[in-house]
């Protein structure tokens, strides 16, 4: 049984220029939701939930989106919207996430060398954000039962 997940997640973006000048490739919004969260969401819906996203120099944002921000749960439980509420509780408690910061982008080899200490000799998914799919059973469960 796969129980843990690496992402991925340090490279520059260049594909998304200008748009990641500024904005990591995993921050981009499909429709309201980054694209990072979705590839979260298919290790969860896989029965995955203790993930590790390889993180680089300007990738702070990612960090951020699955961490709770009190500051704004707070302004929302004010204004008494419980379904934005729900959503934010939803993001920061989906899953077990770890970051580690790739130090240099010297590749997908090296980022996931950089997963060693946390995977250790545990068999784990690797999930790239490049593509995402709609799938009744999601592709990376279709991969696991394979």
């Amino acid at each position: 049984m796969i129980k843990k997940a690496v992402i991925p997640a340090a490279g520059l973006g260049t594909s998304f220029l200008p748009a990641t000048k500024a904005q990591p490739k995993e921050m981009l919004p499909i429709i309201d939701i980054p694209t990072i969260q979705y590839v979260v969401q298919e290790c969860v819906d896989s029965g995955i939930e203790d993930i590790l996203i390889i993180t680089g120099k300007g990738k702070r944002s990612i960090e951020d989106h699955f961490d709770r921000n009190l500051e704004l749960e707070e302004r929302i439980r004010e204004r008494e919207d419980e379904f934005w509420y729900n959503e934010l509780r939803h993001i920061d408690s989906m899953a077990n996430i770890h970051f580690v910061r790739q130090k240099e982008p010297n590749g997908l080899g090296d980022a996931l060398y950089q997963a060693r200490f946390h995977c250790g000799n545990e068999a784990f998914a690797v999930l790239l954000g490049d593509s995402i799919n709609d799938s009744n059973i999601p592709i990376t469960q279709q991969m696991i039962d394979a």
